[in-house]
């Protein structure tokens, strides 16, 4: 399991949430046309959590609802990580990790991709699931934490 790695041009990324295409809460300086682009929908397994106008990805066996891309610019990859509060000096601390996870077709078949997921790594207590796994384009926004990302 890579956590953190080294994105090289061409990667692959599952989006789940707020850096889904036409997702209220992404930030409008993201240009993930212009960095990549847009390979359609995907599956991942995981848990999906409202964290409260943005979701969480944990370890569980729901088919979760995600859009892949492929990142050309690799230098975006920093921001995206610190629109997800990645510190990748100090992974306990961090809110979110990205992790290269297997990727799934929308039957839930794997294809046999890997991409870069975020995923949540704090607590779920106390949070209300996402019993579909997909969240909503609509109504999500960043986070009082995330303002300034």
């Amino acid at each position: 399991m890579t956590v953190n790695g080294e994105v090289m041009s061409g990667d692959l990324f599952a989006f789940y949430g707020l850096l889904k295409q036409g997702a209220d809460g992404t930030p409008t300086h993201f240009d993930l046309q212009a960095a990549g682009s847009f390979l359609g929908p995907c599956r991942v397994i995981g848990a999906l959590y409202d964290l409260g106008g943005f979701p969480g990805l944990v370890r569980g066996d729901t088919l979760c609802h995600a859009l892949l891309y492929r990142i050309e610019d690799a230098s975006m990859v920093a921001d995206l990580d610190a629109f997800e509060d990645v510190l990748p000096d100090d992974p306990q601390a961090s809110l979110y990790l990205r992790i290269k996870s297997a990727v799934f077709d929308e039957n839930g078949e794997p294809t046999g991709d890997q991409a870069w997921i975020y995923w949540y790594n704090q607590s779920v207590a106390g949070k209300q699931p996402v019993t579909n796994g997909n969240w909503p384009l609509r109504g999500g926004h960043r986070s009082a934490k995330r303002e300034d990302a």
